[in-house]
């Protein structure tokens, strides 16, 4: 799939997707979530997340423009490193409302790191 395909809110509405859906399309994708997950410890650069992730950097900067694209992240340049960080805390109660919903399915996981010590 191309990159332009993979974009988030902003493409998928112009794409003719509702606000709604286009948001959780990009939520959709295991390495979009895994990203989220590690910014929601705190602020990371592309090499933290290549390394801690196990990714390319080609495949992290993909995925980190498509959720800056659908301003759930941001970040901050220092010199010539660039900080990313959530934009939206609320971003966090979605996942973990999702994780009380597939739970109720039986289908535990865990999505959202504040809620994996509250489901254990």
């Amino acid at each position: 799939m191309a990159i332009d395909s993979e974009r988030c809110v902003t493409a998928g509405i112009a794409a003719g997707l509702s606000p709604a859906a286009a948001l959780f399309h990009s939520l959709a994708d295991e390495t979009r979530l895994r990203i989220v997950q590690r910014l929601a410890r705190g602020e990371a650069r592309v090499v933290d997340l290549t390394g801690e992730l196990g990714l390319a950097q080609s495949t992290v900067s993909k995925h980190l423009a498509c959720l800056r694209d659908c301003g759930l992240i941001d970040y901050r340049a220092e010199g010539r490193q660039s900080f990313y960080s959530l934009t939206r805390p609320e971003l966090m109660d979605v996942l973990s409302s999702a994780e009380h919903l597939l739970s109720a399915t039986g289908h535990a996981v865990t999505l959202c790191p504040s809620t994996a010590r509250s489901v254990e």
